[in-house]
């Protein structure tokens, strides 16, 4: 079933300040760079209960954010603006009706940083635990879990996966077991995912590439388990030759490097369909 998202660049310019909706939907995002705050003057809807994540980068492979909620995100982010330097934007989702309360934006972000740590997607070193869920009536918990989904869609609109969890088919799978690896994944429009559980090789070899930032991926991604290492969540790449020379620490064509349960090569499954 499709969707229709209306999106209004505020300043005409792609990655400014902006906000979107989707049509017959109360959640509304704004996308507010940090070099715009001056914005947050003119907009009503973010001196009221707000649900917000401030995206930015880490020296880590990943990217960092920080997930929060507020009564007036104006005033709040004032705070963050003085102690936290990784940030360059905010994502601030308010009911384009302006009814929701503080307790309906503490529900957000209890579920919102509990699917963010179980994405593993971004560094999340700020948000060390997780909140105590609030007590809500059930109706209104229903109301802000669909609520919820129109947050990680929009999030996911403007590319920000932080709550993503790919769900492969098993017909789609690809595998490797390339310089003693063991690894499977999927092909899809974000690119190739390769999937937890996979064990990956820990060396590299002499004409390999990019050993440091692997490195730094190993720590972030793996963990040693009974003397090898073992991917600990998905981890998507943004073709199939990276994710297999991850995965095998060598140079690879991942078109021919991954195979499926037939031996299809994901070449012939994928680049020669239209044939």
């Amino acid at each position: 079933m499709g969707k229709t998202v209306t999106t209004y660049l505020i300043d005409g310019d792609p990655k400014g300040t902006q906000y979107a909706f989707i049509s017959n939907k109360i959640c509304q995002m704004f996308v507010v760079p940090r070099s715009n705050l001056s914005y947050l003057n003119t907009q009503e809807k973010l001196q009221k209960p707000a649900f917000y994540i401030l995206l930015g980068e880490d020296e880590s492979t990943k990217p960092q954010a920080y997930i929060g909620e507020t009564e007036n995100f104006r005033e709040r982010v004032k705070d963050h603006d003085s102690k936290k330097a990784f940030w360059q934007k905010a994502l601030i989702f308010v009911s384009k009706d302006a009814d929701m309360t503080k307790v309906d934006v503490q529900y957000l972000e209890h579920k919102a940083i509990a699917e963010a740590k179980k994405a593993n997607t971004f560094v999340l070193s700020d948000n060390k635990q997780i909140p105590k869920m609030p007590n809500l009536p059930e109706h209104q918990q229903d109301s802000m879990d669909e609520f919820f989904d129109d947050v990680k869609f929009l999030a996911s609109f403007i590319g920000c996966n932080i709550f993503d969890v790919s769900q492969p088919k098993p017909e789609h799978l690809f595998y490797t077991k390339g310089r003693g690896c063991n690894a499977k994944g999927y092909y899809s429009s974000d690119g190739f995912t390769v999937l937890k559980g996979s064990v990956i090789v820990k060396t590299v070899t002499s004409s390999f590439n990019w050993k440091e930032k692997r490195d730094k991926m190993l720590l972030d991604y793996t963990a040693n388990e009974n003397g090898g290492l073992v991917l600990t969540s998905n981890k998507t790449f943004s073709s199939p030759s990276t994710a297999a020379d991850f995965c095998t620490g060598r140079i690879n064509n991942g078109w021919l490097e991954w195979k499926d349960k037939d031996g299809n090569t994901l070449d012939s499954v994928y680049r020669k369909q239209l044939e």
